[in-house]
């Protein structure tokens, strides 16, 4: 099968406006994460999807790849699915261009689903929570599955609601993997009820009926949504 990674990168953030060119350890955030994926001998090509002309330049200026895309595209997974559009890559990895943390196993790991099941169409990441703090943080989102390891449902609030002991928590990475032609038809559909609730755009596919495989990693991964956050990734960086 080949395989395409598409990074989104929106400059705009009412959190963190130009957060993919924001400094760490003396490069941009998307080039650390551009860098993060390249050398993988099972990816095809790597692309930047974005909607501002300094990120574009910035990008082609370290020797990477950079499509151009409008600024009034509802989310991340709408983005990368025009660019998508014009390949012929079998399978698409969405890598966040918000974490610069990354572990090329981490993809290797989100895209094993689609080697063993037929029936897989997008598949993401977990991982167990042990810290309290992420627990009760809306930034780091929350994922329940089934017995098959298929997503349940996607919250910024934690769930299961720990009624009884013994209630175990996992977050959500958002890396991404689809077929191309799922991900051209998910980029087709109305945003959802529950993924505008919770501003998550995975929901947009369990509300449609679809199932997501979430695969349980043992590696982090710190996303960039602050400049706290920022500050915070640097440190681990720098050892």
């Amino acid at each position: 099968m080949e395989i395409a990674v598409i990074i989104p990168a929106r400059y705009a953030s009412s959190r963190f406006p130009g957060k993919p060119l924001a400094l760490i350890c003396g490069k941009p955030m998307i080039e650390h994460v551009y860098q993060r994926i390249a050398g993988m001998e099972e990816i095809g090509q790597i692309i930047v999807a974005t909607d501002d002309e300094r990120i574009y330049r910035t990008v082609i200026d370290f020797g990477g790849r950079a499509e151009m895309t409008p600024s009034d595209i509802n989310s991340g997974t709408d983005r990368i699915a025009l660019v998508a559009r014009d390949l012929s890559a079998d399978i698409i990895v969405n890598v966040q261009g918000d974490e610069p943390l990354l572990k090329q196993e981490m993809v290797r790991e989100a895209l094993e689903p689609f080697f063993n099941d037929p029936g897989v169409f997008m598949s993401t990441l977990k991982k167990r929570i042990a810290d309290e703090e992420e627990l009760g943080n809306p930034n780091v989102v929350k994922v329940v599955t089934d017995k098959k390891g298929d997503a349940l449902y996607f919250s910024r609030y934690p769930v299961p609601f720990p009624r009884n002991e013994g209630a175990v928590y996992y977050k959500h990475i958002g890396l991404y993997v689809y077929k191309r032609e799922f991900l051209l038809e998910y980029s087709r559909w109305e945003q959802t009820p529950l993924e505008k609730s919770e501003s998550l755009e995975q929901l947009r596919v369990l509300e449609n009926g679809y199932k997501i495989r979430v695969v349980e990693t043992e590696y982090n991964s710190v996303g960039v949504d602050t400049p706290e956050d920022l500050k915070e990734v640097e440190k681990l960086l720098m050892g």
